[in-house]
Formats: C-alpha cells, structure tokens, sequence
C-alpha cells in the first residue's frame, strides 16, 4: 500500500489573506506576486518642509501659479496615475494622526454591509442587463439622458421611468463603466450581472467626472458619510484632508446635517473638531476657512468659521434665510411638532417597540430602547411621510437607528445656501449615504447632482477621485 507523504502547509486564519487592498480567499498555497504599473510621479516638494499648506503624497506636487490659497497642482504624469495608485495612497500626510484606517481603500467598492437598495433609475438599469451587455446598457442610458436633459417631459427616458427627475450634467456612463471594467472585470463575467452597489459605483464614477470641471460647491451628509454613525470627526479622518485640498481648489464645502442645536454652536464644533484643530494647525488664511458652512437642522441653523480663531458661529437668519422659510409661523411648527410626535409614538405602539421620545425647536425623533430591524423604522418613517398633514414643510426620515420628523428639508437648506453662495445647480455636488424613499438625502436630487455613498471609506475614494480629476482639468478641461 502507498502512503501518501505529509506535506506542509501554510497557516489559514478565517480572515483570509489580504493582498493589494482585497481579502483573498485563505490558501495554502504562496501568494501570487502581482506588479501593477503606473505612471511615475514628478519630483516636488515634500510635504513636511511645507508647514501651512495641505498634507501632499509623499512625491510631492509643485505649487499652484494662482497663489497660496489655490491648491497645488499635479504633473500630468501625477495627474494619470492608475486606479492601484488611487486606491492605495493616502493624501492626509503627517499632521494628522497615523492611526491605521479600519478599511483599505481597495475594499471600499466591494460590498460592505448591508446597503438598502432603492433606486429607480439603477433598478432600471439592472433589468436592462438581462436583454443586453453592459456597454450596450451603458451605450443607451447615456443617450437616453442626454435626451431627457433636452426635453425632460416627452423624453424616452421619462416614458420608461416616470418618476425619472432632472440630470444637472451630462453623463458619461460608457466611460465610466470601461474605467471600472478594466479594474473589476465585470463584462467577463459569464452568468452574474452587475449589482446595484456596482451599477451605482459606475453612475458615481460618470458623476464625479462630471462635476470636476464646473464645481463651486460640495455639499455633505455627516453620519454615515463623513463619519461613522453616532461618532465624530475625529483628527485621524482621512476626509479632513480631502475637505481642506477642496477648499483650497476654491470649491465651497458645507456639511448639511439632520442635528440641530440652537444657540450651541459650540455642540456643532463637537462633531467637526478635528476639521477645525486642522484650520488651526494649518493656520489657513481666512479666504480659505471662508469656503466652509454647517447647514443645521435640516435648512433651520448656518454656520460659518470666525477669521480669527477658527471657532464656528451662526450666521444671521436674515442673511441667509428665503423669504419662504421666514415666513413659517412658531404655532404651525409647535402643530407639525405635536403631530409628528403622536405619530411616532403611536407608529412604536402597533410594532411594539419601546422608544425614548426626543423632542428639539425644530424637530422630534424616536429612538429605540431595544434591538430592532431596519423595515421597522422604514414602516413608521413611510407611514408619517403619506399620513402627516401640516403647513410648513417637513422630513420624516428613516435614520437608520431612529426615526425623526424634521422642519424643513435638506432640499429647502441647500436652495438657501445656494442662493448664499451664488452658485447655480450644475455647480453643485451632494454626497450623501441616505437616498432610498425614507432617507433625508434623497430630497436633494430635485435641486443638484448627487453621490450616494454606503459608508465614509466609499467618500473617501471618490472624493480622492474628484481632487484628481481637478487637478487634471486645469490640463485638459472638461468637454461635453
């Protein structure tokens, strides 16, 4: 009888192997070496003989000809570098912490968690893949938006989805679907079609595109997006980074967020310290910190960053405020209030969930006191939104682990601080984490281009996409 001789074999942990930013699948056998080439940077300054300007790779890039307060501009050969290239460096450079980030970036476009998927125009574009191929499905969704964008009322595409709202650029979606082709190999697969997280990762990707050459304003969600749920923005955040080289690109950055806290901008200050210690240890100039606002509430509260020591304070209501937010009456808020609170209590009565009631100026939410599911909060969320009746506008969203009805909306805070800032639609770009029917994100499709992102890692990566590709427009602009 012949024995087969033992052989050896590598340790296996249930965590698999991680390998140029991908869990691989635990083996016994050698990794396999993988070279990945990409163009090769200009030689510059380093970043730590630069003290007042933002943390720059460790190549370096050369200074910006349009003075201190413009960010530095890439070598066209820097300006090329490969989707490895991207997802791997890291641009917040040594003044921020060097805590280790939970994900690599290379993971952030797989799927991660449970992302609730509700999109229209996406499922649409799912259901296309089972008559056709991915460019060929890519090849008319371009055509069709183009279209729409020339005559959204009898357009191909209003016909197909009739909910269908306004495309503010033009898209490239071929291009965008080529570029994440060529790195995750979707037209090779032989029977999966794309999923939802990957379609939207190609409409993010056609977006960011898009927006690069026109954009003044950026606006952002703050948990789930910028932040984890319930945290803060700490000092180690790779997004400060990325905040701070779009200021310096003379884009207006704004956080718009549900939290509100009258009077307090001190509790505001809380969730952005360490984007505001950064503006202090950078000691950027007043023209830069001037490019960034908090939306409170909803559309209730402005904040703006004083000049000289980099602390927030409000900005009067009269400056910024429409003529159809001042006119809201306290008797129809404390009615919509009222409203709103009974139906929360009464939505946790019939699913038999004990919540805290959490009552605020301009807004009531429940939070609850046991473990729950997401299609809970979803029920009592829909059922406010089709139910409540009141005189002034409102948002009753699905947060995720709360369900809250607000005054006002994010649409009506980014209308005003559009108006503000004097930028127009195309101009304007909002990244956020909540666009399903029950999210508090999705009522910003009607007034600008958008970015729905899964987690902070997810804006992360296409927020470094953004930054190159306003470098590379100063090179090569964007044509349509």
């Amino acid at each position: 009888m012949l024995l087969r001789a033992p052989t050896q074999r590598s340790p296996r942990t249930d965590a698999g192997v991680q390998k140029h930013g991908f869990v691989a699948a635990p083996s016994s056998r050698a990794p396999r070496q993988v070279r990945v080439a990409i163009a090769t940077p200009s030689a510059g300054p380093s970043a730590k003989s630069v003290s007042t300007q933002t943390p720059a790779p460790s190549n370096g890039a050369p200074a910006s000809p349009n003075g201190a307060s413009s960010p530095a501009i890439g070598s066209v050969a820097e300006v090329n570098i490969g989707y490895w290239e991207l997802l791997n460096t890291s641009e917040s450079g040594e003044v921020f912490s060097q805590r280790a980030r939970s994900a690599s970036d290379a993971a952030v476009l797989r799927r991660k968690g449970h992302l609730k998927e509700q999109d229209r125009l996406i499922d649409f574009m799912r259901r296309m893949h089972e008559t056709h191929t991915c460019e060929e499905v890519m090849l008319k969704m371009e055509r069709w938006i183009a279209e729409h964008r020339q005559d959204p009322k009898r357009s191909r595409l209003r016909r197909l989805i009739p909910n269908i709202g306004t495309f503010f650029t033009p898209l490239k979606l071929v291009e965008a679907f080529r570029e994440y082709d060529a790195f995750f190999a979707l037209s090779r697969r032989k029977y999966i079609p794309p999923n939802f997280a990957e379609l939207r990762h190609i409409v993010n990707i056609s977006q960011v595109h898009a927006s690069a050459d026109t954009l003044k304003l950026i606006t952002f969600d703050a948990d789930g997006t910028l932040y984890a749920d319930g945290a803060h923005m700490e000092q180690d955040n790779q997004m400060i980074a990325h905040i701070i080289n779009l200021m310096r690109s003379n884009v207006q950055v704004a956080i718009v967020t549900a939290a509100g806290y009258p009077g307090e901008p001190d509790k505001f200050e809380k969730r952005v310290m360490g984007l505001l210690e950064a503006f202090r240890k950078l000691k950027l100039p007043p023209e830069v910190t001037s490019r960034f606002h908090i939306m409170g509430g909803e559309c209730n509260y402005l904040l703006r960053v004083r000049p000289d020591d980099k602390r927030l304070e409000f900005v009067p209501d009269g400056d910024w405020k429409t003529p159809t937010m001042q006119s809201w009456r306290e008797e129809d808020i404390t009615n919509l209030l009222d409203e709103g609170e009974a139906m929360l209590q009464e939505g946790a009565k019939r699913l038999n969930l004990a919540v805290n009631i959490i009552r605020k100026n301009r807004a009531v939410g429940i939070v609850p006191t046991q473990p729950t599911i997401y299609e809970v909060l979803e029920d009592i969320a829909l059922t406010i939104q089709t139910q409540l009746v009141a005189k002034v506008p409102f948002c009753a969203f699905n947060g995720g682990n709360d369900v809250f009805v607000d005054v006002g909306n994010k649409l009506l805070g980014l209308e005003a601080l559009m108006k503000y800032l004097q930028v127009t639609p195309p101009e304007v770009l909002h990244v956020g984490d909540r666009f399903t029917d029950s999210g508090n994100d999705v009522a910003t499709r009607d007034i600008c281009s958008v970015l729905w992102v899964a987690n902070p890692e997810e804006t992360g990566f296409f927020i470094k996409m953004l930054l190159k590709d306003i470098r590379k427009s100063r090179w090569q602009p964007y044509i349509e």
